[in-house]
């Protein structure tokens, strides 16, 4: 009996099958004694590792064994190099396995390897090889600076993998939604993802990170970590000294800049006046030696980036000690002061107050002194009229 070709049958047999049901069904047809067989297994490997391609033989007589790769050019031919590629080695040939590696894989090698059995017909399986690109760690490109009220625009980008990486952004512990990007490149993919992010100037030296994540990683990833750089115009103070100046005595004003990018340079200058002198700038700090009056004025600070300008201001007044001791003298005279007027106006109110009371007082006699003057008038008429002095005097009475 003529044996059926493994081929045909392979192809018969829906592609979910597994390789063990394939076997099986093969070795059910293959019924007669000297029936062969040859069996392929597919292979996985990273790119640059090294894939083992294996041929699985049944009751393998001596009959011719051949090896192609995916443009069918043969390998080799019954364990000998047919091809001059060194990465390919024979390293088992026997009865029931044929076996040979492919050192430094590239995508480039994936594909169909043909095992291939010439009996009185021939048998062949294909053992597909697939390759695996992992992503490098991803990169992050500055799409748009980031400036104090702006945005920030930041791409993170996996150049090369396969299949395609997944890309996430990250920041405190939580995703950052970004707009993905996928190219195909042939045999690999090139992902990117873009995030745009309001900035002030706290956020400048932010912590973000990009994750990229890969069958290949077996459960890792690889992390590319980013600070943001937050451009904002710069801020001055002028950090003044303690306690009060006096003739003679050394001034030291130190003025502080932040900014990004920070100033390089910070201008001392005096408002409506030169600089005196003794006055030496070192940095952004302005010292005087031997102060007198006639330092006296307002001093400023100024610094400049490309995002804006920012200035600060220090009055310096220099103290005549005898000045500061007649000042502090005269406030015990202001206090006596004071108490000798209050002193005054409560005199002042008593005398009112006493001439007041004194004219009531008199207004009150002169009205008591005219009624007895009325009394007697009435008397004086009673008896000129004739009239009973007694009756006029009871009549007075009533």
């Amino acid at each position: 009996m003529r044996p059926v070709r493994s081929s045909v049958l392979c192809r018969l047999l829906p592609a979910p099958y597994s390789l063990a049901l394939r076997s099986l069904v093969l070795v059910l047809l293959c019924i007669t004694p000297h029936c062969q067989a040859v069996q392929a297994e597919n292979v996985t490997v990273l790119e640059g590792g090294t894939a083992q391609i294996s041929c699985r033989l049944q009751n393998y007589d001596g009959s011719i064994v051949v090896i192609q790769n995916p443009r069918r050019q043969t390998l080799f031919f019954n364990g000998t190099r047919a091809l001059k590629d060194d990465r390919f080695q024979m390293v088992l040939f026997t009865q029931r396995l044929v076996r040979i590696t492919l050192t430094n894989v590239s995508v480039s090698d994936e594909g169909g390897y043909f095992c291939q059995l010439y009996t009185d017909s021939t048998h062949h399986q294909v053992a597909t090889l697939s390759v695996l690109v992992p992503p490098e760690t991803p990169t992050v490109e500055v799409k748009q600076e980031a400036v104090e009220g702006g945005e920030a625009e930041l791409t993170c980008v996996s150049p090369r993998s396969k299949p395609a990486a997944t890309l996430r952004w990250m920041r405190k512990g939580r995703e950052i939604a970004g707009v993905v990007s996928l190219q195909d490149n042939g045999k690999t993919f090139s992902v990117s993802s873009t995030i745009r992010i309001p900035v002030e100037r706290k956020d400048d030296g932010a912590a973000l990170s990009c994750e990229a994540f890969h069958p290949a990683l077996n459960g890792q990833k690889r992390i590319r970590h980013y600070r943001l750089d937050v451009y904002f115009a710069p801020t001055v103070r002028i950090v003044p000294p303690a306690g009060i100046l006096r003739e003679g005595d050394s001034l030291t004003l130190t003025c502080s800049v932040t900014g990004n990018p920070l100033p390089r340079n910070t201008q001392w200058s005096k408002i409506n006046d030169t600089l005196p002198e003794r006055a030496e700038i070192s940095g952004t700090t302005l010292q005087i030696s031997r102060l007198s009056q006639s330092h006296n004025g307002t001093y400023l600070c100024q610094a400049q980036n490309d995002y804006g300008r920012a200035a600060d201001h220090y009055t310096l007044l220099v103290y005549d000690p005898g000045a500061v001791v007649e000042t502090h003298s005269a406030v015990p005279y202001a206090v006596i002061g004071g108490v000798l007027a209050l002193l005054v106006f409560t005199v002042i109110c008593v005398l009112i107050v006493t001439i007041w009371c004194s004219v009531r007082q008199k207004g009150s006699y002169l009205t008591h002194e005219a009624s007895g003057l009325d009394e007697h008038g009435e008397v004086q008429e009673a008896f000129l009229n004739g009239n009973d002095a007694s009756q006029g005097k009871k009549e007075y009475l009533l």
